[in-house]
């Protein structure tokens, strides 16, 4: 076994392909309630380059390494862990930096994966499908049948809400900004994909034929929010997980006094944070069936090697990607 691991560390914030740089570090050492996992896949999350930028909420004591999210396999335990095994694949909790060969963490916040499915996807399930399966239970009692609207239908959330809602037999109204797109999401199980634009509410109301959305799911911001408001129906919900317009909602008051509407917002880590492990292992579950049966399946567009992580992130800061970028450890 390797007595040093390389790591990705910033000593400021900035740009993330300038700040960040590789360092060895020695190999961890394991507490008594602690488990050492050596890496397999961490993705590049938007979150991820915000934190580096220093535009994240949480910002980490410096240097840091980055990485929200991440698979690995269990190596080496402390004296005191009884409730795992060496050659365990398991999720990272999001407060650890995943972007490294080998970590040690409290063996309680490890969640064990199921056989049958890979490491670059269990690497992904924890942020995006854990996001989208909480944002179809936990907003609006939905039932078979039920119509949702979403705007950035293509990015990785959206595809996960697609593919959990087709699972769960809802009906999804997908807003988009690219004509190209339509075919793509409608493959993956979109029932109506739409481009953005100020007809939107007449829009959808023509394709679902009037049908009545109570939930809208914002990750966009600014106008294209507003316009997934106006389709929702009066008592509607709308939950905001997402700005990537960096543009601010502005509610007209018509829609709180006339409409009824109700505003929520959800952060993941936040959630996941608060969650009991019993709760955490309750949500994981039906994911992990779903990407067993590759019911359950985020696109990826390339893989990076740890030591090209300043390509890796130039490249996932790009617009207009066919799927996420990630980082694969040997």
């Amino acid at each position: 076994m390797n007595k040093s691991i390389n790591a990705a560390v910033y000593e400021k914030h900035g740009n993330p392909a300038d700040v960040l740089q590789i360092e060895s570090r020695p190999w961890p050492v394991p507490a008594a309630d602690e488990a050492v996992v050596k890496m397999r896949a961490a993705p590049i999350n938007p979150a991820d380059l915000n934190q580096i930028e220093g535009k994240y909420p949480v910002r980490p004591e410096l240097p840091a390494t980055p990485g929200f999210e991440g698979a690995g396999v269990v190596v080496e335990l402390g004296a005191e862990v009884k409730s795992l095994t060496t050659g365990a694949l398991v999720i990272l909790p999001h407060n650890v930096g995943t972007w490294r060969d080998a970590v040690a963490v409290k063996a309680e916040e490890l969640v064990v994966v199921p056989d049958g499915i890979a490491p670059v996807q269990a690497a992904m399930l924890k942020i995006n499908p854990l996001t989208a399966w909480r944002l179809l239970h936990d907003y609006v009692d939905l039932q078979k049948g039920d119509w949702l609207i979403q705007n950035a239908a293509n990015s990785a959330a959206g595809r996960d809400v697609i593919q959990i809602a087709h699972e769960l037999a809802y009906k999804t109204v997908n807003i988009v900004r690219r004509a190209e797109l339509i075919d793509e999401l409608r493959a993956e199980g979109g029932d109506i994909v739409l481009i953005d634009g100020e007809s939107l509410r007449e829009d959808v109301k023509n394709a679902t034929r009037g049908a009545s959305i109570r939930l809208g799911l914002n990750s966009v911001g600014g106008d294209s929010a507003l316009r997934l408001a106006n389709c929702l129906v009066p008592g509607g919900t709308l939950v905001s997980f997402g700005a990537m317009s960096l543009q601010p909602l502005k509610i007209p008051t018509g829609l709180l006094i006339f409409k009824d509407l109700r505003f929520r917002g959800i952060w993941i880590n936040k959630w996941y944070d608060n969650a009991t492990p019993s709760e955490r292992m309750e949500a994981f579950r039906p994911l992990f069936e779903m990407a067993r049966r590759g019911l359950l399946k985020t696109r990826v567009e390339k893989a990076y090697p740890l030591s090209e992580v300043k390509a890796a992130v130039a490249h996932a800061a790009q617009s207009k990607r066919s799927g996420k970028i990630i980082l694969e450890f040997e």
